[in-house]
């Protein structure tokens, strides 16, 4: 096996060339090798590895940025880290990026859009390769800095109205759409008075309010009173409570659309509490279809997103634009499914 004649650096640190000499190989290898690009072969990863422990290599991320004006990393902006739809979507676009030769830089804004500027300063003063954004709704400064930086951008989860932005790259499906698919669903089941319960109200549970609306403005059965509206954050006891409040309005409501699937299993359980029957007495759905929604009783009836899916090809189109490589499609609508339960 090569082994290496030259002498290291003055300051004792092993460089990449140290590594390629003793592997054999180009520094250019050593690099792909040991980002994990699939393109190298087994036996030149192997011999790569083999010689960076030997030496003690530890790679400089600062010093590959500054050589080629970018990193090996892509920053991620999501809006929480305990919301399992985020979750999902993180974990496929980590999955799919790593497996492209790309680490990841998480940053959580928690739906401040002042946050996420902040966040996105910080990103750029480290040179990513490229960058997944959740949704449209960012600060004048934000998109000034997006456009300035020329880091390839991909935004996630929303589609954006006609004449919204500018051109640009994303993955994701109508949340408006879907909002007034699943309100036609329980149209479609005799359902009259339907309430919206809304929490959190960030820009994505507005255009599901906005869906809503629209298919009951549609039927010329939307009242204003039917808008259920809490900042607060969206969890199972807020859904029992908001379920309660619904439940006294006079006239009676006989269905719920639950901006989230956590507020209507809260619901859910609250009516079992009550001793209100579901649905019966009132039909209740939520949205997202999160892990126990299919196991409630009854069932929850609610809207299956393709969040995973979304970080897979949001993660694959950013890979494309990052190797210069524009994808077929700017704009790509992965859609949702309305699913049917026992709760309605």
């Amino acid at each position: 096996m090569p082994t290496p004649t030259k002498r290291l650096r003055a300051t004792g640190r092993v460089t990449l060339s140290d590594v390629a000499h003793a592997a054999g190989v180009s520094p250019i290898t050593v690099s792909r090798a040991l980002r994990g690009e699939r393109a190298v072969a087994p036996e030149l990863v192997a011999r790569v590895q083999e010689a960076s422990t030997r030496l003690g290599y530890v790679p400089d991320p600062a010093a590959r940025a500054l050589a080629s004006q970018r990193s090996n990393h892509v920053a991620i902006l999501i809006p929480k880290l305990s919301n399992t739809l985020f979750v999902d979507l993180l974990d496929a676009a980590q999955q799919t990026l790593r497996a492209g030769g790309f680490q990841t830089l998480i940053g959580v804004t928690h739906y401040d859009e002042a946050q996420e500027e902040q966040l996105l300063r910080e990103q750029l003063l480290h040179r990513p390769a490229g960058l997944l954004i959740t949704g449209w709704n960012h600060t004048a400064s934000a998109r000034t800095l997006m456009e300035r930086s020329q880091v390839p951008c991909v935004h996630l989860m929303d589609l954006p109205r006609q004449g919204e932005v500018g051109p640009a790259h994303c993955v994701g499906f109508s949340q408006n759409e879907a909002g007034a698919a699943l309100t036609r669903h329980l149209l479609e089941r005799g359902r009259r008075r339907i309430a919206f319960a809304g929490a959190q109200l960030d820009p994505r549970v507005m255009q599901r309010l906005y869906g809503w609306r629209s298919a009951l403005q549609e039927a010329g059965l939307y009242e204003p009173t039917l808008e259920w509206l809490n900042p607060a954050s969206s969890s199972l006891a807020l859904g029992a409570v908001m379920f309660e409040q619904i439940m006294g309005q006079t006239p009676a409501i006989d269905a719920i659309f639950f901006c989230n699937d956590d507020l209507a299993q809260g619901a859910l359980l609250a009516a079992l509490r009550l001793g209100i029957q579901v649905p019966a007495r009132v039909a209740i759905a939520g949205f997202n279809d999160l892990p126990g929604s299919d196991h409630m009783l009854p069932s929850l009836t609610t809207v299956r997103t393709p969040r995973a899916q979304i970080g897979t090809a949001g993660a694959g189109m950013l890979l494309a634009l990052m190797r210069g490589q524009p994808p077929e499609q700017s704009c790509v609508d992965l859609g949702f499914e309305i699913v049917g339960r026992h709760s309605s």
